[in-house]
């Protein structure tokens, strides 16, 4: 079976700005596949690519064996969108939102219902279906956008950072919905800058830095690869000497590091590890925890996903 979404060396320019720097990336069918970087890496621009709703300066995009640059309009009725601001009309109501977006892909009113009711269900959202939006929280219209987003029917989901501004609550449901469309066969491509969100619901994933891919992979393999088996980070304040540190760990094998800022990042690949005692009385403070995505970042570029 093909991938369902190719991506050949694509490149976006805003006049002599370049968003996206001829990256390239494939999405298989059932996957969710995920484009992890900071602000301004290139994620929003890749998505409004592959929604075919802005031109390729060059390279080649197929979704569903479509050719984006030619088949535009059938490549966005083929796919949900769920865009990373609030664009819901607040004086319709939850009902009503479905309804109207419904009849863009130009449903017959009865499959639109039912599939309405459906989403409503599937997103505990039913008890509000005659609300207003502007009453529900957060959220809930998180919810609502991306149960909008499936009332086509699409054959692929595109979620551009879901969980901006929502509380660590909200964000769980949402992640297990996520988590319960991928086990029903829906194929999605989010975009992030929460480690986290990408390792609990991306089977592969692409990190951008400046419009170009830094590395592919599975987020377990990658943090393998990249950070290791367990990170110490060593607060060292502002008067903190690294090169310190680095001396009383002369002993300790298979270990790599990175400064940023007055924190000195310890990656371990070796199955001892690191006494705690060789490093006490170091700096302000030392934690010892397990390596994530924003470590492979770090360790790629040099610096953080947030900053």
């Amino acid at each position: 079976m093909p991938p369902l979404v190719v991506a050949r060396g694509i490149v976006k320019r805003y006049g002599a700005f370049t968003a996206v720097d001829g990256i390239s990336f494939h999405v298989e069918e059932g996957e969710c596949f995920g484009i992890l970087g900071p602000n301004g890496a290139g994620k929003t621009t890749t998505v409004r690519l592959m929604a075919a709703l802005s031109p390729l300066t060059a390279g080649q995009l197929l979704v569903d064996g479509l050719d984006v640059s030619r088949h535009g309009r059938q490549v966005r009725a083929r796919l949900g969108l769920v865009p990373q601001h609030d664009n819901l009309d607040p004086e319709l109501t939850v009902w009503q939102n479905l309804r109207v977006f419904s009849r863009y892909y130009g449903i017959p009113r009865a499959v639109a219902e039912e599939r309405a009711a459906e989403l409503l269900e599937f997103f505990h959202l039913q008890d509000r279906a005659r609300q207003r939006v502007e009453t529900l929280s957060a959220g809930m219209r998180r919810r609502l956008i991306i149960a909008r987003a499936l009332i086509n029917a699409p054959r692929l989901l595109v979620l551009d950072e879901p969980t901006t501004g929502l509380d660590p609550q909200a964000r769980h449901v949402l992640w297990q919905r996520l988590r319960q469309l991928k086990a029903q066969g829906v194929t999605m491509v989010l975009t992030t800058h929460y480690m986290e969100e990408a390792e609990q619901l991306c089977d592969r994933l692409v990190i951008l830095n400046e419009g170009r891919v830094v590395v592919e992979g599975s987020p377990q393999a990658l943090v393998e690869r990249y950070a290791g088996r367990e990170v110490v980070e060593v607060h060292l304040g502002l008067d903190g000497d690294g090169e310190q540190v680095l001396a009383r760990l002369a002993g300790v094998g298979d270990l790599s590091w990175e400064r940023a800022g007055d924190v000195l990042f310890l990656y371990v690949r070796g199955d001892d590890g690191i006494d705690p005692a060789l490093l006490r009385g170091v700096g302000e403070r030392v934690v010892f925890r397990r390596p994530n995505l924003e470590d492979v970042f770090l360790r790629l570029t040099g610096r953080g996903l947030t900053e």
